[in-house]
């Protein structure tokens, strides 16, 4: 079959897959990983095998670009303890726990290949575990540890898999391979930084929101490109382009910009995040094949995958569970000591056990899992079974823990984030971006750029409208609160926004109708669409401020 046909089906199943998930209760990847699998062992159905240069090089940087972009960089600064934690330190703990287990399995294995194979077992992948904890409502400060782990811990780990590689053709001290990561690390962030901040600037330069994006494409590889040619961490430099990206954006770029990149990118994303979990499934016949070696066959790989999955998930909770205690149980002696209540829901509430337990099961792996396997040197011993171990891990704890952790959530017994309440801060940001503009249109001094001062009857239609959006969101706080006792009428800003759509339906057809008719120009037809998308986008993006 022609690739392009494959590509072509790929995408169909990807949305088909991404349409039913919902209704399913279960987590897209997990769904395409199973798809994937159910293809491969098709009875003359080639085997798969995508190099982990395509996926390392090529995919993981637009993906955790896209995801640094979107992670406000006040989070990653609030929750940096616990990231670094779980991103470094897990990380490492995990990579030396596994790799003296695989040591002490393989009889002929070095201990430096070991530790390679245990870096590679060690980083999470938290695709469907934040699509879980978006959808089931957790904390939105657990949520950004989640992400923020999934962002850092692939530079850990691929930083130690270099390192450990690099042990195998030579001695290695302990020293050099914390030298190599301090200079990884600080390496990284500069030349991401510097990516960063050049790239905003130049694109605030440009007022064309197509150009601006057309940039965006090109600035993960700028960051990763330079950071790996010096022996820097290209995903960290990745990850801290993006970062900057996002924040300063929101004050540089326009809002077509913006909004162009918001969903440019957002599709991008959805497409390479649910296309590796199809072809990491797909690659499972080809894996099995690879296996030849009769003095460790694939049953016995597989087990060893599953005793390494269990080491993995027993080393998470002991490193996650007693600090997440420890932390509540001083934060409420804290709290018994100034005389104050404890609310679990306050915004620096530890999460405590039940947060614990959570991210505790949150530790799914991924397809940089098996990517970064199969970059291991061709002279390893038991390069096949090492590769098929580190895909059993990946496919154990993703359909696993990702098919489990719903209940998980349940059972712990956490306090969800209240959507009444995120409803009313939202609303009373407005209140204060409406005072703002309020207090700039009394100012006495206000000209215009032509040096006028505006008709009062426009200052008045400018400010009536900025009061009718901060009504709007304080009526979606009220109805939230009270929908599930007293349900009722539709609120005015959900009346307006309803019968205002009907109105952009009936003049849409209107505008259909006058392109057939050939009675305006193709230029004036152009205009009149693009007024009314934008118009209906914003009224669109108003009803999802509801969910």
């Amino acid at each position: 079959m022609r690739n392009e046909v494959v590509a072509v089906i790929g995408v169909i199943v990807i949305v088909g897959v991404s349409v039913f998930a919902p209704r399913l209760k279960i987590a897209a990847p997990i769904i395409l990983v199973l798809i994937g699998i159910g293809i491969s062992i098709i009875p003359g159905v080639q085997p798969v095998v995508v190099p982990s240069a395509l996926i390392l090089t090529v995919v993981l940087p637009p993906l955790l670009y896209a995801s640094a972009i979107n992670l406000p960089l006040s989070d990653f600064r609030k929750n940096i303890v616990s990231i670094t934690g779980l991103s470094v330190a897990l990380v490492f703990v995990s990579a030396f726990g596994t790799g003296l287990l695989l040591f002490w399995l393989f009889p002929q294995l070095s201990l430096a290949s070991a530790i390679a194979l245990g870096a590679v077992i060690s980083p999470t992948d938290a695709v469907s575990a934040a699509s879980i904890a978006k959808r089931l409502g957790l904390p939105h400060r657990l949520v950004a540890v989640i992400e923020g782990e999934s962002l850092v811990n692939d530079a850990s780990a691929l930083v130690l898999l270099r390192s450990a590689v690099a042990a195998t053709a030579g001695a290695v001290s302990i020293w050099q391979v914390g030298g190599s990561f301090v200079y990884s690390v600080v390496i990284a962030a500069i030349v991401g930084g510097i990516v960063g901040v050049v790239t905003v600037w130049v694109r605030s330069k440009l007022r064309d929101p197509v150009l601006t994006t057309a940039i965006s494409f090109a600035v993960p590889f700028l960051a990763y490109v330079p950071a790996e040619e010096i022996g820097a961490s290209g995903v960290l430099a990745v990850v801290a382009a993006g970062l900057l990206t996002g924040h300063f954006g929101a004050k540089y770029f326009s809002a077509p910009s913006r909004i162009s990149e918001r969903l440019t990118w957002r599709t991008l994303s959805f497409l390479l995040e649910n296309a590796v979990f199809l072809i990491m499934g797909l690659q499972l016949k080809g894996l099995l094949e690879s296996v030849v070696d009769q003095k460790l066959s694939v049953q016995q790989a597989v087990l060893f995958g599953l005793y390494a999955t269990v080491l993995l998930i027993i080393l998470r909770f002991v490193f996650v569970m007693p600090p997440a205690v420890l932390m509540s149980w001083r934060y409420r002696r804290r709290l018994a000591r100034q005389g104050v209540a404890f609310d679990p829901g306050a915004p620096d509430a530890p999460a405590g056990a039940p947060g614990g337990l959570v991210l505790s099961w949150s530790g799914m792996r991924g397809v940089v899992t098996l990517a970064a396997a199969q970059s291991l040197p061709e002279n390893t011993p038991y390069r096949p079974q090492l590769i098929l171990i580190a895909f059993t891990v990946a496919i154990v704890t993703l359909v696993l823990q990702g098919t489990t952790l719903p209940f998980v959530i349940r059972w712990s017994g956490i306090r969800l984030a209240s959507p009444v309440a995120d409803r009313e801060e939202f609303a009373s940001l407005v209140d204060e971006l409406q005072e703002a503009g309020r207090g700039m249109l009394e100012n006495p001094s206000l000209v215009l750029s032509d040096g006028t001062v505006p008709d009062p009857e426009v200052v008045e239609r400018v400010r009536h409208d900025a009061l009718l959006r901060s009504q709007s969101a304080w009526e979606l706080a009220q109805t939230a609160e009270h929908a599930a006792v007293a349900p009722g009428a539709l609120p005015s800003s959900e009346q307006y926004r309803e019968l205002r759509l009907e109105v952009l339906r009936v003049e849409r057809e209107t505008l259909l109708d006058a392109r057939d008719r050939e009675s305006f120009s193709s230029h004036a037809i152009t205009k009149a669409h693009e007024m009314l998308d934008l118009e209906e986008s914003r009224l669109v993006q108003n009803e999802g401020l509801a969910d």
